[in-house]
C-alpha cells in the first residue's frame, strides 16, 4: 500500500480523502453532500486528521513521509516526535489550532525559525504549531517600519529593509528567526546604537491561550505588550510584530584573529577597548577552533569581532585600534555590508551540528573572568565550539530594567560557551565539559543568562534568575493570559 503523502490539506478532505470515512464516498450515486457531511461527522477521526479540515495550512502527521524532514530543526541533538505539524498560512490557522489542542487536551509547541538551541520548538506527543509559511515582511518606508511575519528569519527582513536603506537590530546569524530572538531579547551587532530587537517592537499580533488574537503595544494589553519584549514565548504566539527602522549608515566591521599564546593579552586589550568605544561600535571577543586554509587551522585562535554603524571616517578611526594590536595573525576588518555583518557567523552554524550551549550576563569581565576563559581555551570540542564575549551597554543599558521584560540591562557583557560537535557518541563527554565550564564561569555573573543562549535543561532557579528583577510581574501577566500554562514550550515561566 503507498504511503500517503507529507501533508493533508483542506482540499484533500472536501475531495474525498480516505483519511475522513465518509467523504471518501463523494461521487457516488446518489450519495449526497449532506450525506457526505453527516457521515464525515460521525466518522471517528483518527492521527487527528480532522485538524486538518480546520487549515488552509497544510497538516503533517507521523504517518506522512515528509514528517521527519518537518520535524527537524538547527540543532541536530533534538529529536522530538509531535503527534502532528501544523503549517499556518496566517492568523487564523493559529488560532484555530490553539481552540482544537485545548478542547482535545493535547499539548502544543511553536516554532518560529526553529533555531533555538534548547529545540523548544518540538515537544513529543505534542501539536507543533509551525509559523514557517508566514514569512512575510511588508517595509513602510515613509514610517520607518516593518511588518514582520512570525515565522520570518533575519535575512528575509534585511533583504527587505536594505531595498530602503533601512536597518534594525538582528542576531548576528541571519539563519536565526525573528520571532524566538525578538521574543527572548534580541541581541545583534547594532544594538548598542539602536537596542535590542524587542526594543524596537512597536506593536505585535498575539494569538493567547484562549485563541483570541490581541493586538499588544503601549496602549492596547499595554501588560502583554511589555512582557513579550524580553519574556519569551510564554504568553502566546506572536503572527506578527512591526518593527522600529533605522537609516542605514556606512558599515565598517569584520574579524581579526590571533594565535591561542596571544588570548591573554586579547581579551585585556577587548576589555579596555570596549569600555572607551562609543555607541556606534559594538564589538565581541572570543575562542574558535581556527578556520581550515588559514594559518590558524585547527587551533584555538583568539578572535574580536567588531560593527561600526556611521560615517567610514569614523569607522576607519575607531577600528584601528584592533588592527594594531598584536598585530593579528589575520586581519578582515574593513568597510563592509550590513548584509556581510550579519552573516558573518552563517558558515560556522550550518544546521544539524549537535550544540550545547551556557550564558553567563557579566557587570565587568574581570581578570579572574578572563583567566577562566583563557584556561579553557586549549579544550574546544571541534569542529565549530566557540566561547563568546558579547560587549552590551549603550543604548541596551539606557532602557529601565522594567520598561520590558528583558531586565539585565545592567549587564556590560555576556559571556558565553558554545559547545558545537558531529557525533552522538560524543555528547556525553562536551556537554559534561560545556556544563562544567559555564558552572565555573556563573560565579563571575551578576544577573543571570541570556534566554535565547539556555539548554533544555535549566534548571528552574537559572530559568528565574534569566528574568530576573521581572520575574515576580512576568508571573502575574502568564496568569492574566495563559492561567493553565498551556504554552510551556519556553523557558517556561509558570503561572
Amino acid at each position: 500500500m503507498k504511503k500517503p503523502s507529507g501533508k493533508i490539506s483542506r482540499r484533500d478532505l472536501m475531495m474525498g480523502s480516505t483519511a475522513v470515512g465518509g467523504l471518501a464516498l463523494l461521487g457516488t450515486p446518489g450519495f449526497s453532500f449532506a450525506q457526505a457531511a453527516a457521515a464525515a461527522s460521525a466518522a471517528p477521526s483518527s492521527n487527528l486528521d480532522d485538524l486538518a479540515g480546520l487549515l488552509r495550512g497544510d497538516l503533517i502527521l507521523p504517518h506522512h513521509d515528509g514528517y521527519d524532514e518537518a520535524r527537524k530543526v538547527w540543532n541536530g541533538m533534538i529529536d522530538k516526535h509531535p503527534a502532528a505539524i501544523a503549517r499556518c498560512s496566517g492568523a487564523a490557522d493559529v488560532m484555530d489550532v490553539v481552540k482544537y489542542a485545548r478542547e482535545k487536551g493535547i499539548p502544543v509547541s511553536v516554532r518560529g525559525g526553529g533555531h533555538n538551541v534548547a529545540g523548544k520548538a518540538l515537544k513529543d506527543g505534542a501539536i507543533t504549531i509551525d509559523l514557517g509559511g508566514m514569512h512575510g515582511v511588508r517595509v513602510d518606508a515613509a514610517k520607518k517600519r516593518a511588518r514582520v511575519q512570525g515565522g520570518a528569519k533575519w535575512a528575509a527582513v534585511d533583504r527587505e529593509t536594505l531595498a530602503f536603506d533601512l536597518v534594525t537590530t538582528g542576531g548576528t546569524v541571519s539563519a536565526t528567526g525573528v520571532g524566538g530572538l525578538t521574543l527572548g531579547g534580541g541581541l545583534g551587532w547594532i544594538m548598542r546604537k539602536h537596542g535590542l530587537s524587542c526594543d524596537n517592537v512597536m506593536s505585535a499580533d498575539v494569538v493567547t491561550a484562549d485563541g483570541r488574537l490581541l493586538v499588544a503595544n503601549k496602549n492596547e494589553n499595554s501588560d502583554l505588550y511589555w512582557a513579550i519584549r524580553g519574556g519569551g514565548g510564554n504568553f502566546g504566539v506572536v503572527t506578527s510584530f512591526e518593527f522600529k527602522l533605522h537609516d542605514l549608515e556606512p558599515i565598517t566591521g569584520g574579524m581579526a584573529m590571533y594565535p591561542q599564546s596571544m588570548l591573554k593579552d586579547m581579551f585585556h586589550f577587548y576589555r579596555d577597548y570596549t569600555s572607551k568605544a562609543p555607541d556606534s561600535v559594538s564589538a565581541g571577543a572570543g575562542v574558535i577552533v581556527g578556520p581550515p586554509g588559514t594559518a590558524l587551522e585547527g587551533q584555538s585562535a583568539g578572535v574580536i569581532i567588531v560593527c561600526h554603524k556611521g560615517p567610514a571616517g569614523d569607522g576607519e578611526r575607531l577600528v584601528k585600534p584592533i588592527k594594531d594590536f598584536g598585530p593579528p595573525a589575520l586581519d578582515f576588518i574593513g568597510p563592509t555590508t550590513y548584509k556581510a555583518q550579519q552573516s558573518l557567523f552563517d558558515a560556522g552554524s550550518p544546521p544539524g551540528l549537535r550544540n550545547y550551549w551556557r550564558s553567563n550576563m557579566m557587570t565587568e569581565l574581570s581578570d579572574a573572568a578572563i583567566d577562566a576563559l583563557v584556561a579553557r581555551a586549549g579544550e574546544l570540542p571541534p569542529p565549530a565550539s566557540m566561547i563568546f564575549v558579547e560587549h552590551m551597554g549603550g543604548a541596551v543599558g539606557r532602557v529601565g530594567a522594567h520598561d520590558t521584560a528583558f531586565s539585565n540591562r545592567h549587564a556590560q557583557y555576556n559571556t558565553s560557551v558554545f559547545g558545537t560537535w558531529v557525533n552522538a557518541d560524543e555528547d556525553e563527554r562536551n556537554i559534561a565539559w560545556v556544563r562544567t565550564f559555564g558552572d565555573e564561569l556563573r560565579k563571575f555573573a551578576t544577573g543571570g543568562a541570556y534566554v535565547n543562549y539556555m539548554a533544555a535543561d535549566e534548571a528552574a532557579g537559572n530559568i528565574k534568575a534569566a528574568y530576573d528583577a521581572n520575574f515576580k510581574r512576568l508571573t502575574e501577566v502568564k496568569r492574566k493570559y495563559d492561567p493553565t500554562n498551556f504554552f510551556s514550550g519556553n523557558q517556561n515561566i509558570t503561572p
